[in-house]
């Protein structure tokens, strides 16, 4: 049999093959091709050139010659992908080139080669901590960004505890209620006050999820992202120190305001301590006449002492309205809040020939907030509900006795509301809507803050400010306030319960 002829009984082997194969002679000449290599070539093609790579000559060159095979090669036919092997015999000078259909490998290989790419760029460059830890929370990996949230490079957080690593605030209670979360749930967050390595306070949100074993539903690792919130924690705390600025230079500038109101309610026990001291110095010089009268300077001693200790508290309440600090929360009755600020707001009041009148539920409400910054909330409304009445009355010109409504009750949702209505020119509905807005006034000196900055405050408290007209033609302002209390009143059926 000729050097170039394909033995007979390899030839009818190769028809059975499944993989598309070829033989060929030194010069690249195809001596035989069994049918699943036929069934590849073009209809309109006589060669296999468009099958096989296009270098196929120089690789059975360098199969003889080195007398080795050459494996996997690729070439491409529309989206089938093939890998060919070019195996040689010497004796023959011939070359078994055979294919393998391995699209599905090949694509599978470069859809995991982008996605490890893709992920790779993702961890590698986020500026969040992406973390595993064992169940109970030891870290398995971590990403480059431990080192700029934490001080440690993930070689070094693996296998160490949640608990040295993330120190700063006492967190055993809350990794417990985490872990805890993650068995029922799968999912928790938590926001961690910590200190970095470098000694720097750090505040990072980290969320976590569960990954379950199949068939048990165990716990088996966790997945946590861990963000720096520090920044956000920062501006937060500067906002709230900016508010707490300005509310107190509100307060500075209702003080001064108010400067006729707080001028009478201290002349007033100071005056009575002049002539109760007066009084007295006449009932000592005339001891000797009148020895009975000593009596007399004992009880106005007493009254001296009462009177004092009245501008005591004035004083004492002034200084509290003053003061600077954080917002101190507890339990304030309503009704004797309100009783305290109309007597600070009557002498205003008198004044303008308005007459502040209070309507309060028989019980006591009492609502979760701060008393000095609702005593500026509610000195504000009053202070508006009297200069919306004295418009009233000179666009009237009348010079009657004008009213002030001040009641506190509980509507049907067990919310409590302050109301205070006045009888003033009122606003429309473009008004209304605009009122509460920082900087709008309708004040010829007016800023536009004292509303808004009202709103501010009882929505601090979980509450609600608003207006709506009011059926004496002026404007009723409604703070409600979630329900916080367990007291019930005798007058819950009110009109003002929207």
């Amino acid at each position: 049999m000729s050097r170039s002829t394909p033995k007979k009984g390899f030839v009818q082997l190769l028809s059975q093959d499944p993989s598309p194969t070829l033989i060929v002679d030194a010069l690249g000449n195809v001596l035989c091709a069994n049918p699943a290599m036929q069934s590849l070539r073009p209809k309109t093609s006589e060669g296999y050139g468009e099958v096989l790579p296009v270098n196929t000559v120089a690789l059975i060159k360098s199969a003889l010659e080195q007398n080795r095979a050459i494996e996997k090669v690729e070439s491409r036919i529309g989206s089938l992908i093939l890998l060919w092997s070019f195996i040689p015999d010497a004796d023959t000078q011939q070359v078994l080139i055979r294919g393998r259909d391995a699209t599905t490998d090949i694509l599978t290989q470069e859809q995991a080669t982008r996605s490890n790419r893709l992920y790779r760029l993702i961890t590698e460059n986020t500026t969040d901590l992406i973390s595993r830890h064992a169940p109970d929370g030891r870290f398995i990996d971590a990403t480059p960004a431990s080192w700029r949230l934490l001080g440690y490079w993930p070689e070094e957080l693996r296998g160490q505890r949640l608990e040295d690593v993330f120190t700063g605030q006492p967190t055993d209670a809350l990794f417990t209620e985490t872990r805890q979360k993650l068995r029922d749930d799968g999912y928790a967050t938590m926001t961690l006050d910590i200190t970095h390595k470098n000694g720097a306070r750090r505040w990072l949100e980290i969320a976590s999820r569960a990954i379950r074993e199949t068939y048990t539903g165990a716990v088996v690792e966790v997945i946590s992202v861990s963000r720096d919130i520090t920044a956000r924690i920062e501006s937060e705390e500067q906002n709230r120190l900016l508010a707490d600025e300005l509310a107190h230079t509100a307060r500075l500038a209702t003080l001064g305001e108010l400067a006729s109101s707080i001028a009478h309610e201290m002349n007033q026990p100071l005056a009575s301590i002049v002539n109760f001291a007066s009084a007295s110095q006449r009932f000592l010089r005339n001891r000797d006449q009148h020895p009975a009268q000593l009596t007399k300077v004992d009880d106005g001693l007493q009254k001296i002492i009462h009177h004092a200790n009245r501008a005591s508290e004035v004083i004492k309440r002034l200084r509290a309205f003053l003061r600077k600090g954080k917002k101190s929360m507890g339990p304030v009755a309503l009704n004797t809040l309100i009783s305290e600020v109309t007597r600070l707001c009557q002498w205003e009041a008198d004044k303008h020939n308005v007459k502040i009148s209070r309507q309060l539920a028989d019980e006591d409400p009492v609502v979760i907030a701060d008393p000095i910054l609702l005593e500026q909330v509610l000195i504000n409304l009053i202070r508006n509900g009297i200069e919306a009445n004295v418009d009233a009355c000179q666009k009237s010109k009348s010079i009657h006795t004008s009213d002030i409504l001040v009641k506190t009750f509980i509507n049907d949702q067990n919310e409590t509301l302050i109301v205070v209505t006045d009888e003033g020119p009122g606003l429309d509905d473009e008004g209304v809507r605009q009122m509460f807005q920082p900087f709008y006034t309708s004040k010829p000196k007016g800023l536009g803050l004292g509303l808004s900055m009202s709103r501010s405050i009882i929505e601090g408290f979980g509450g609600f400010l608003d207006a709506r007209p009011a059926e004496t033609g002026g404007l009723s302002l409604i703070c409600r306030f979630p329900n916080t209390h367990t007291a019930t009143t005798t007058n819950k059926s009110e009109p003002l319960d929207a």
